[in-house]
Parts: C-alpha cells; structure tokens; sequence
C-alpha cells in the first residue's frame, strides 16, 4: 500500500487495465490475478495527480485516502455554445460598484482553486485575497506611498518618472489607475523553484476569471500593480508570503458598475497549420523538380 494508500475494490474492479494506461508516470502494473498494484519501487514517481481514481469506470480505486462515492460524476456540456459565450463576453472591467462581494461568492471563487491545472501537478501556489474594501483601502494607501518613497529616492531614473507621471500625480488627482477602485483583488505567488513558477499563476488566474464571469464578477488584470512591486519590492512585504516564494500576478475583482450588451468584433490572430504548411512545401519542392528536369531535358 505504502504512502500513496493506493487500495482496489476487489468486488467492484473490472480489470479494464484504463488506470494502468493512463498512469503517465509509469507507476501501476498488474498484479498476478490482473488486479492493478503499484510497481515496486515507483512510488516517488507519483505526481498525485490521481488520473487512476478518476478514469476507474466503476469506482474501484482509492489513493491517498480519497472515497470515490464522495467525488462528483463528471458530466457532457449540453451547451458548447454557452461557453464560448462566456469567454466570448468577458471583459476587462475598469469600473466596479463600491460593495463588498458577499462571503458566499468569496468562498465560491475560492473553493474553484484546487482545480486548476498546473505544471507537474505542482500544488503549491499561494492565493492572497484582499476581500474587503476596507482592506482594499489599506493596501491602496500604502502602495502609493511606497511609490511616491521610491520616487523620492530615485526621481531621475526613467521608472520613477514614468510611475510619477502614469499614477502617482493622478492619484493625487483622484484618479486610481492601479487599483481602479476595485474593491477586491487576487495575487498569486508561487515558490521560486518550482517547475513553472511562472506560467501556473496565469493559468490559475485564468481559470478564475472565467469562473467569476459565471458568477456575475467582472475582473481585471492588474499588471500596473506587478510594476510597482517590481520598482518598490517593499510593497511585497505586505503580502506576508511564505519564505521562498514571489508574487507573479495580480487580478481586481468586484461587482461591474458597467453591462456590455454584446461581443465584440476582434481582429484575429494568425492561425497557421504545420501539418498544411508543410505538405505545401514538399508540393512546391516536388514542382521544382519537376520544373528543373524539364528544363534540363
């Protein structure tokens, strides 16, 4: 059994082989009457990612203590087209009412969070929520001030000329261009030796502004706050983060004060496809030689 607590149901266990095969890390086999074990010794390749628990057609299999009559049943989207309405109607909101979310949708947002995905299924990512706008209010006041400190300090480097004009003076002018009075906000932080220290806060802020649409919550990438840690790293030190881990991404969040009636028309992207490109290539190629040899006879 060891520490994974890997268990098969005898009675219910269909010998399918699916969480034999899905096992990326290569740690289940069969046991002699057929029924899946873990492999001798492969124990630390476990990634806990437990793909073994959720693909047992019949609920057989339990690791790390985990029930499977206490997980959901996984169920088809009846309505693809509802989906891409909501990543389609999402937008960056720049203008919020001035009320707290209630605490039933603060743990809703929170509760969503252990299923993002991440690199290596490294769970360690740090979640630090400003939940209401009195908090919101102090954490404002001394960002700012931490700016203006740094700008003292440095007033001719090209950052803190920009910071002075971009959001210090309007500020002081009643204009928040950092927070844009939002009354809650999201940073994310990750360990820095984690496999993608990086990518995997994006992708959890990802997740959460799309789940946050669903729930009637406008959203809003906050990068002007990762530039003022980043020029006043002291602003950090406010977030109270475990040892050995960075913020990487900050999002606002709130009650939009603004309906948008319809989606937009955006331009699009370049989609290339290699597979088409390249049979392209070798058709161009192959009339070339085609094109040479008639020419040379």
């Amino acid at each position: 059994m060891g520490k994974l607590n890997f268990k098969v149901d005898k009675n219910k266990c269909i010998g399918c082989g699916r969480c034999i095969s899905d096992c990326s890390c290569e740690v289940l086999e069969r046991d002699e009457n057929g029924l899946p074990k873990v492999i001798d010794g492969a124990e630390e390749r476990c990634m806990k990612c437990q793909h073994c628990f959720a693909i047992c057609p019949t609920g057989a299999i339990s690791i790390f203590g985990k029930n499977p009559d206490k997980s959901l049943k996984t169920f088809k989207i009846q309505s693809p087209e509802a989906v891409l309405n909501l990543m389609q109607s999402r937008k960056s909101i720049r203008k919020f009412k001035q009320e707290n979310l209630s605490r039933t949708t603060l743990n809703e947002l929170k509760n969503m969070l252990p299923w993002i995905p991440t690199g290596c299924n490294n769970h360690s990512l740090a979640f630090t929520f400003i939940e209401d706008m009195e908090s919101m209010k102090k954490f404002k006041k001394i960002t700012y001030q931490k700016m203006e400190e740094m700008i003292a300090q440095n007033p001719n480097t090209e950052t803190a000329q920009q910071m002075k004009t971009m959001l210090l003076e309007p500020y002081k002018a009643g204009k928040d261009r950092v927070f844009r009075n939002a009354p809650h906000a999201l940073i994310v932080s990750s360990p820095v030796d984690a496999p993608c220290a990086d990518i995997d806060p994006v992708i959890a802020l990802s997740y959460f502004e799309l789940y946050a649409q669903s729930l009637g919550v406008g959203t809003l990438w906050c990068g002007l706050l990762c530039r003022c840690w980043k020029a006043t790293p002291s602003i950090v030190d406010e977030l109270k983060l475990p040892n050995g881990y960075k913020p990487v991404y900050a999002m606002l969040f709130g009650v939009p004060d603004v309906k948008y009636e319809r989606i937009t028309q955006p331009e699009k992207y370049k989609i290339m496809s290699y597979g088409t490109v390249l049979t392209k290539f070798k058709s161009f190629v192959k009339d070339c030689e085609k094109s040479l040899l008639n020419f040379v006879k």
